[in-house]
C-alpha cells in the first residue's frame, strides 16, 4: 500500500448554533493545524443558495487563508468556471499567484456549485450553465495566460493583469470521465471527486492516466483523489457520527437546504428503509472508522485508482470533530510510516 500526500477539501460547514464568521475562523484555524502537521493542500469550493456553509467564493476564502499560513497550498476545488468569465477568473488567479508565490492551486469545474435557478442567477440568464462549452471556456482561460489568441481574434493582445504574473498550477475537477478526458487531452492536472461520485473514480482515473498528452504545464500526469471520510477516536463512534453525514444527504436528496444536524439530531431521526436505500444507491458513501482504519481503507482504493495524492473532505460541521479527524489521520499516517508525527503549533 503506498502512502500518499494527504490534504484537504474544506466545504466551510457552518456548525449547529455557530455563525458564518465563526465558520471562517474555524477554516482559519483548521487550514493552520493541517499545515502544522504536514498536510500538503487546503482547498475551497464554490456553492451557491446553500445556507449551512459560510463561503461560496473560493478566492477570497484562498486569499484570506493564505494570509494567515506560511507554506501550505491553499487552492480552489473548485471555480466553477461557467459561472466566470475567464479573462476574470486569469485576473483573480494571476492576483492570488502574485501574492503568494507557490503556494495558489487553480482548480476548475464545469458544474455551477448549485440549482439550475441559481445557475441561471449567476450569469444573468434563463437557463444556467450546462457545462458544455467548458472546452472552449479553459481554452480561452489559457490563452488569455499564454497570449495565444491567434492574429484577428477579438481577444487578442488583451493582457491580464498583473501582466508580469502567471497563473498558478491548473487542475479540471469532475465527478465523471469527461473531466478525466478533457484534463488529459489538455495536460492538466485532475482531481476526482469520489466524495461525489464512489463508484466512477476507477475508471475515470485510469482513463485520465492512459489518455494523458504531455504539455508545457506537465510533462506526466498527477491525480489527486477526493474522498469523504468519517472518522471517530473509535469505530463505534464513527458509526454515531455517519449518521450526520447521512441525514446531510438525506436532506440535499430530497431539495431540502443544506443545514448540519447535531449528532442528538441525527440519532432521533427515524430513517426509513426506504430512504436507507436511497442513501445506498447515491453512490456518496464515506470512509469511516478510527483514523488508522480510514486511512488504510482510503490508500488501498488510492493505489486501485493509481492517485498520486488524497484529498479529504467530511459531512461533520463540528469543528472539534474536524480538528481531531485532521490530527488522528496525522497521527496514523506518521505511524504507518514510522515517523514520529508532526506537532501541532
Amino acid at each position: 500500500m503506498t502512502a500518499r500526500p494527504l490534504s484537504l477539501l474544506d466545504l466551510t460547514p457552518i456548525a449547529p448554533g455557530h455563525s458564518a464568521p465563526q465558520a471562517i475562523r474555524n477554516a482559519v484555524e483548521l487550514a493552520q493545524l493541517a499545515e502544522s502537521l504536514g498536510y500538503r493542500r487546503v482547498w475551497y469550493a464554490e456553492h451557491h443558495n446553500s445556507p449551512g456553509l459560510a463561503a461560496g467564493s473560493p478566492e477570497v476564502m484562498i486569499a484570506h487563508v493564505a494570509a494567515q499560513t506560511r507554506h501550505i497550498r491553499v487552492g480552489s476545488g473548485g471555480v466553477m468556471l461557467p459561472n466566470h468569465a475567464p479573462l476574470a477568473v486569469a485576473e483573480r488567479f494571476r492576483l492570488l499567484e502574485c501574492m503568494y508565490p507557490g503556494r495558489i492551486d487553480l482548480g476548475l469545474g464545469r458544474a455551477p456549485g448549485t440549482d439550475p435557478r441559481t445557475a441561471g442567477a449567476l450569469r444573468r440568464a434563463v437557463q444556467g450553465a450546462n457545462g458544455d462549452d467548458q472546452p472552449e471556456l479553459v481554452d480561452d482561460l489559457l490563452a488569455f495566460d499564454e497570449g495565444t489568441f491567434p492574429p484577428g481574434h477579438p481577444w487578442a493582445g488583451i493582457r491580464p493583469i498583473p501582466a508580469e504574473s502567471a497563473l498558478p498550477p491548473i487542475w479540471l475537477l469532475g465527478s465523471s470521465d469527461y473531466s478525466a478526458r478533457l484534463a488529459a487531452e489538455m495536460g492538466l492536472g485532475f482531481a476526482f471527486a469520489a466524495h461525489i461520485n464512489l463508484e466512477g473514480a476507477l475508471r475515470a482515473m485510469h482513463d485520465y492516466r492512459a489518455r494523458f498528452r504531455p504539455s508545457s504545464r506537465n510533462a506526466r500526469p498527477h491525480a489527486i483523489l477526493a474522498l469523504s471520510v468519517t472518522v471517530g477516536e473509535t469505530m463505534d463512534e464513527a458509526d454515531e457520527l455517519a449518521l450526520i453525514g447521512d441525514l446531510v444527504m438525506l436532506r440535499l436528496r430530497t431539495g431540502q437546504p443544506l443545514l448540519y444536524p447535531t449528532l442528538e439530531e441525527a440519532k432521533a431521526f427515524p430513517f426509513s428503509r426506504e430512504q436507507r436505500a436511497a442513501l445506498e444507491s447515491m453512490g456518496t458513501r464515506a470512509f469511516m472508522g478510527d483514523a488508522a482504519t480510514v486511512l488504510e481503507a482510503v490508500n488501498a482504493f488510492a493505489d486501485e485508482c493509481a492517485a498520486d495524492e488524497l484529498m479529504l473532505t467530511t459531512r461533520l460541521a463540528d469543528p472539534a470533530h474536524r480538528r481531531m479527524m485532521v490530527r488522528n489521520l496525522a497521527a496514523a499516517a506518521a505511524e504507518s510510516a514510522g515517523i514520529t508525527p508532526a506537532a501541532a503549533d
